[in-house]
């Protein structure tokens, strides 16, 4: 046995030193499945294999920067090549900015967030004529991302169709791509869908991708969903060195697209594959252990396995039944007050675990009664607020003067004079003459549709972008500087002033976007060869793929959060609250159990709670809770009585 692997277990080394051909690596959780992905890369480099021949794919930017940063630990930094170390959707931004002019998109394509989507959805909805009361923007925009993620394209739409709402946005959705393409733009899903795309009809393109790798590895394999399957399947056709890492129990994200049955039938996809299940559990106690084995014991399409824990506990899992809501939240707050003031413990040792959004109201309202600091994880991004969509459009119309999205969002923000009717006025006739806004301002003005003022109100402002692109198109080093300049001459201190009133207010929203200046200036004093498409490209894939998790997880204070927030997180003491049947099972899974509802995966769901805690686990209920303002008996979920391996009526008061 090789000294540098004797920290390993028997399984970590037998995964580890499988170095070639299909291996799926059942990790459990808490059983050390990113060493065992970064041991196996080091292993292929000291075999000969050129570190950049290595494709590793990863679900976050979190996880991606950890495993870089532990292979360089291993490797040493002076390495000169390194192995691309990616999430799936920057990988394929990777693709696409080499190859995506053969769909007929620029290399400087834009990357819609969700409020560009928004409009995007809103007009196409409105160029087929279809009213936000029969389909609305949002509803539209699900079925579609529900399409992209099995990787049906638009014209294929039609076939998967199964009542009247789909059939409309089957049409809506061929109108959206085509405006999107227009526009010179993708949506986050389009970064599979299209590379999908690309490799199904451009097989020259596939083959210089096949090309750059000799390995690939995927983490966290029971999340992946069609598309993503299709893009790794076709990827290493070649030569078959694909290694997954995953844990069909903790397969937890059915409702954006992920399928459990990549990861149970790998060995089917991938003949010959190699199974190596770890199991020994280095997080949690025996007895938490003990409870999450016998809970994942009752769903029955799973990889038969059973963790085995390395610690004692030092006290059991709680069980705890409360009178309401308000008292479960009083009693909980109270404890951990009683923990952190007389014992010392740390704030950030607690997390709340909860299943729905509705859920935390009443321990944020306890937390703030006794002042104890907490943070609720998922809540909205830096990057979805108003300022800051703002500045980031104006950044997006400086990249890609095509992006018409962003470009209406700050034409008259702030106001300078091009109102609404003169927009649509001019919207209206782009569409009809098939040419971008700023192509129509002429004939407009011709023909009286616009004013004299209004156009030179618009040329003016176009104007102004051109000025800050060609200097940025001149020295991107420049981005902060030019950025904070843009900002001074369009006067946007003068639009915070004009939405709030509360001067508290206007020094917080102005402190955003000083934030979002240092952003820049941090992100071109770091990149080798800065751009503002890079820089757009970081922050449009950081905000979807991260939610701003990190910077919460170091504040000292009690988390509070979803169960599916909470997937790869581990915290000293948790409280997973309302575990009531309707809560968790969620009553869609309860309702719909009898046509197919997927009460397994809320099982699972329940299991990834309870692996989320370290020494420390407490799972309560409620007796009643209130529903439309009256107090309602609750059921207490079936899954505690799975966990505690007890009888109907036999759980603690």
């Amino acid at each position: 046995m090789s000294d540098r692997l004797a920290h390993l277990n028997q399984a970590q080394r037998e995964a580890v030193m499988t170095l070639s051909g299909p291996l799926l690596v059942l990790a459990g959780a808490g059983t050390g499945k990113t060493r065992v992905i970064t041991h196996r890369m080091v292993e292929l480099i000291r075999h000969g294999i050129v570190p950049d021949r290595i494709l590793s794919v990863t679900f976050t930017n979190k996880a991606s920067k950890e495993m870089l940063e532990r292979t360089q630990h291993l490797l040493g930094k002076n390495l000169k090549k390194r192995p691309l170390i990616s999430t799936f959707h920057a990988y394929c931004v990777r693709v696409l900015r080499q190859e995506i002019e053969l769909l007929g998109y620029p290399k400087t394509f834009s990357i819609y967030d969700r409020g560009d989507q928004e409009s995007a959805a809103r007009k196409a909805l409105r160029d087929i004529r279809v009213p936000d009361t029969t389909l609305s923007p949002e509803d539209l925009l699900s079925i579609i991302s529900r399409w992209k993620m099995q990787n049906i394209r638009p014209q294929f739409a039609r076939e998967h169709v199964e009542n009247d709402k789909e059939f409309l946005a089957a049409t809506g959705y061929r109108k959206y791509q085509s405006n999107l393409r227009a526009c010179g733009a993708v949506d986050f899903d389009d970064l599979l869908l299209l590379t999908g795309q690309l490799f199904d009809e451009f097989p020259d393109a596939l083959d210089r991708q096949q090309q750059r790798f000799d390995h690939v590895q995927i983490d966290e394999y029971q999340d992946t969903n069609g598309a993503q399957f299709d893009l790794i399947e076709a990827l290493v056709r070649p030569h078959q060195n694909l290694c997954v890492v995953g844990d069909d129990d903790q397969s937890i994200y059915g409702w954006r697209g992920a399928e459990v049955t990549h990861i149970l039938g790998f060995h089917e996809q991938f003949k010959g594959a190699k199974v190596v299940r770890l199991v020994e559990n280095y997080r949690c106690t025996d007895l938490i252990i003990d409870a999450a084995n016998r809970l994942v014991k009752y769903n029955k399409g799973r990889h038969d396995k059973q963790l085995v824990a390395h610690k004692k506990a030092e006290s059991p899992v709680r069980c705890r039944e409360y009178e309401d809501e308000q008292v479960e939240a009083e009693q909980i707050v109270a404890e951990i007050q009683y923990y952190t003031e007389k014992k010392g413990v740390p704030l950030e040792d607690f997390c709340i675990l909860f299943r729905t959004n509705e859920q935390p109201r009443v321990f944020e309202t306890e937390m703030r009664r006794v002042k104890l600091p907490y943070v609720i994880m998922g809540s909205q991004s830096f990057f979805d607020k108003r300022e800051i969509r703002d500045m980031m459009s104006y950044l997006k119309v400086l990249e890609n003067p095509k992006d018409e999205t962003a470009l209406l969002r700050i034409i008259n923000v702030p106001a300078r004079g091009i109102g609404d009717s003169t927009v649509e006025k001019l919207l209206k006739r782009a569409v009809r003459e098939g040419k971008q806004l700023r192509e129509v301002v002429p004939g407009a003005l011709a023909e009286k549709e616009i004013t004299p003022k209004a156009s030179a109100a618009i040329n003016s402002f176009y104007g102004m972008l051109d000025r800050y692109r060609a200097r940025l198109q001149a020295d991107p080093r420049e981005l902060p500087v030019i950025a904070e300049q843009l900002l001074t001459e369009i006067d946007y201190a003068s639009e915070i002033q004009k939405q709030y009133e509360n001067e508290d207010m206007q020094l917080v929203r102005g402190e955003m976007i000083e934030q979002m200046l240092d952003s820049l200036r941090t992100y071109t004093s770091r990149a080798d060869e800065p751009s503002l498409s890079n820089f757009l490209e970081e922050t449009s894939l950081f905000g979807r793929e991260d939610d701003g998790k990190e910077d919460k997880l170091t504040q000292h204070a009690v988390k509070l959060m979803t169960l599916h927030s909470a997937k790869g997180l581990e915290f000293p003491r948790v409280y997973m609250v309302g575990m009531e049947e309707g809560i968790l099972p969620h009553k869609r899974s309860v309702e719909a159990e009898e046509t197919g509802g997927n009460v397994d995966e809320e099982r699972r769901l329940c299991y990834v709670g309870i692996t989320r805690a370290r020494d420390h686990l407490t799972l309560t209920r409620t007796a009643f809770r209130k529903k439309w303002g009256k107090k309602r008996p609750s059921v207490p979920s079936r899954f505690l009585r799975e966990a505690l391996g007890i009888g109907e009526g036999e759980l603690p008061k």
